[in-house]
């Protein structure tokens, strides 16, 4: 994918991410003080603006200045974490100009996540830009990247299905509950385990509000479960004999033997006049296969989950293609913008040098008119000179910028020659 974007859009990018530091260490890099981090990072000279990103998975600083040295970010981001220099090498990975751009834009849009178009990241970016230009950290660069970013986030979201399908089986196991049931709310449901892939259900349940059973081999287990992610804890044993009220089971477990038989199920439909939806994702399989042949049950496995798990893996993969046009089409409008802001300041100082000699000439006229005229026709003489300032500057300044966006070599010399005509000082 490539850019023509100026030169002289001067950002550079810092970052540590899950990909070159397992995520248990990438605390050692997280900034304690964020308020007291931006202030020590802009106090360094080359640093301008700066926005600082911190997830479970990165911690990115993004920075301008005319001379940004990676350098000098990397000592000040030692520092402040009580780090070495060394400590960095090999972990940390650098990003300037126009590769800044592109990759802002591709993690805006879930292609740099750990998991492919996941939705957390865009909201993540969103809270540290908004802090930073609240503070008044982030300048024009950064307000002109981020914003656009965060855009191309929304928008690669819209116009493609990276960010479709559960990837996860804890989740996908809920989502298929939730599509069998239409509401979970008023269901009694069980959760049987306590372990990671419990937890991804439990997250998944508590996320859409719904109340649920947890339940262990060991009682103990199953409280400590319930105080650090969700659900009601219970009994075991006492879990086994309310299977006749329970409408879906969730079993997620190690056990090397069936903790949901066919006999157990068989006398809980006995007494019950619904169905009961049952989700085995332990390996090996904790719930008896012969439960499939009783009437209203409803059985899913591992296997099956993780199919469907795999296909909206590959589905989303196929996104990526159409995502990175989209960013690449966004990255042509960023260079446009650009190079027509290299005519800011010739444009700001015509104006400013024009206004003066207007200001000048008008109270010329005005002394000589004195008392001849009144205070309303002043002051039409004056919007008057206004006008014909705006009316004569605005065509050439708007071709100027124009101008500025066409890839030619003498458009340096174009600029060089219209700062001769004006006198134009940097």
């Amino acid at each position: 994918m490539t850019s023509t974007i100026t030169q002289h859009l001067h950002v550079l990018n810092a970052r540590v991410t899950y990909r070159n530091a397992p995520i248990h260490l990438l605390e050692k890099f997280t900034f304690k003080d964020l308020d007291y981090a931006y202030k020590t990072l802009l106090g360094k000279d080359a640093l301008k603006e700066c926005v600082i990103i911190q997830t479970c998975n990165r911690v990115e600083v993004f920075a301008t200045g005319k001379n940004s040295d990676e350098h000098k970010l990397i000592d000040g981001w030692a520092s402040l974490v009580g780090l070495h220099n060394k400590d960095f090498e090999g972990t940390v990975e650098i990003s300037k100009d126009k590769d800044v751009v592109l990759h802002l834009m591709k993690l805006a849009s879930g292609l740099d996540s750990l998991v492919i178009g996941e939705d957390q990241v865009l909201g993540q970016i969103k809270r540290a830009f908004e802090f930073s230009r609240r503070n008044r950290y982030a300048g024009f660069q950064l307000s002109l990247i981020f914003d656009k970013a965060i855009k191309v986030g929304s928008k690669v979201r819209t116009s493609t299905s990276v960010n479709k399908g559960s990837l996860s089986v804890g989740s996908m196991a809920v989502n298929m509950a939730e599509e069998h049931f239409n509401n979970l709310k008023d269901k009694c449901i069980m959760l049987i385990g306590s372990g990671e892939g419990a937890s991804l259900i439990a997250k998944s349940l508590k996320q859409r509000d719904i109340n649920f059973i947890i339940t262990s081999r060991t009682f103990e287990r199953a409280k400590s479960f319930a105080a650090t992610v969700a659900g009601m804890p219970i009994s075991f044993e006492d879990a086994l004999e309310m299977f006749n009220k329970v409408d879906l089971i969730f079993v997620s477990t190690t056990a090397p033997y069936y903790l949901v038989t066919y006999d157990r199920i068989q006398s809980a439909m006995n007494s019950r006049k619904e169905g009961m939806m049952i989700f085995d994702l332990s390996n090996p399989r904790t719930v008896e296969d012969k439960i499939l042949t009783i009437n209203k049950v409803n059985l899913i496995n591992l296997d099956q989950i993780t199919e469907i798990v795999e296909k909206n893996i590959r589905s989303r993969k196929n996104e990526i293609e159409p995502a990175e046009k989209i960013i690449d089409n966004e990255m042509k409008s960023v260079d446009i913008v650009l190079k027509r802001k290299r005519a800011d300041p010739i444009v700001v100082s015509v104006f400013k040098s024009v206004d003066t000699i207007r200001d000048r000439e008008l109270q010329k006229a005005l002394s000589i008119l004195g008392k001849k005229i009144s205070s309303e026709e002043a002051r039409i003489i004056e919007q008057l000179s206004h006008a014909l300032v705006e009316g004569i500057l605005s065509a050439p300044m708007n071709n100027l910028r124009k101008e500025l966006e066409m890839d030619d070599q003498h458009k340096e010399d174009m600029l060089k020659i219209v700062a001769r005509l004006f006198k134009y000082e940097e």
